[in-house]
């Protein structure tokens, strides 16, 4: 049976950036608006507060793990007492071994591992958009000691060290996603699969992306009716059946133009088309160029 939330890891292409200690001190604040890499951090030592646009604020302690995977912008804070009442609480200073948010003088109120990543996928924001904002998980061992595995290879030139970090990486997502439970989220893939009529069918949809498959087939695969279906999906997943099903199909056929040595005839196959003419006309409708023009103006990554 297909894994859907490993197939779209798989697919997002990780790779590491920057990754840091951070420290607090006094009253303080982080903001990130504009674009930015996909951002995560572990707590360490005492507490925060993380905004992220049209999310409810979280109050964040030791042992908390955070994942924005998305481009969002958000606010992390902290409050305590600040020695210079001045000082502006975005002021950043680099201290030995980690960077201080705030008052550099004042003792530290929150002590994070921070990292940055990015996505190679051309449809990193297509498989994106079926993710929550952020992740929260608290108290999860696993994912601390992962963090730590990226940081410590991040800051080290060791041999195959790209391959080893892009595959923690990919690690580290899929442990996010699984620790995250499908309820507690208002839609997309998560949402899905923690439904138990709908997973059967999301899996099916990535396990034969080339079937011709109808409405009524998948309503009956979830042993519900067709419009009962059609709702249920469009409420936990954010779009259509059908809908879904054409934005897996043009991922996988963007990733395998990406290749550069598979013929477009084999890639319409691959991807549920009986003819390169009909596969042509659905990926310009999609993506708004030809396949060959896709693959030849380096669209992709």
């Amino acid at each position: 049976m297909s894994d859907p939330l490993a197939e779209m890891v798989t697919l997002l292409q990780p790779s590491a950036g920057l990754s840091k200690a951070v420290s607090g001190g006094g009253v303080w604040s982080v903001i990130r608006d504009g674009p930015g890499n996909p951002f995560y951090c572990v707590m360490l030592e005492g507490a925060s507060r993380l905004a992220v646009e049209a999310e409810a604020p979280v109050e964040l302690r030791a042992g908390d793990f955070v994942l924005v995977p998305g481009m969002c912008n958000f606010t992390m804070s902290g409050s305590g007492e600040t020695l210079d009442e001045t000082l502006d609480p975005r002021t950043v200073t680099r201290l030995p071994g980690e960077i201080r948010h705030g008052d550099p003088d004042a003792p530290a109120n929150a002590r994070l591992l921070v990292g940055h990543f990015s996505f190679g996928s051309p449809d990193a924001e297509l498989l994106l958009s079926l993710l929550p904002r952020f992740f929260h998980v608290r108290g999860d061992e696993r994912l601390s000691a992962l963090v730590g595995l990226v940081t410590d290879e991040a800051r080290n030139e060791r041999p195959a060290r790209e391959i080893i970090l892009a595959r923690l990486l990919e690690v580290l997502l899929l442990e996010t996603l699984r620790s995250t439970s499908g309820e507690t989220v208002r839609y997309g893939i998560l949402r899905g699969l923690g439904d138990e009529r709908l997973a059967p069918v999301i899996r099916l949809l990535h396990e034969h992306p080339t079937r011709e498959w109808t409405m009524e087939q998948l309503a009956g695969e979830a042993a519900l009716s067709r419009s009962a279906f059609f709702k249920r999906f469009r409420r936990a997943m954010g779009v259509a059946p059908m809908e879904y099903l054409i934005s897996w199909r043009m991922a996988l056929a963007r990733n395998l133009l990406m290749k550069g040595n598979i013929g477009i005839q084999e890639i319409a196959e691959r991807v549920g088309y009986r003819s390169a003419s009909a596969f042509s006309t659905a990926f310009t409708r999609f993506v708004g160029l030809p396949p060959s023009r896709y693959a030849a103006s380096g669209a992709a990554p």
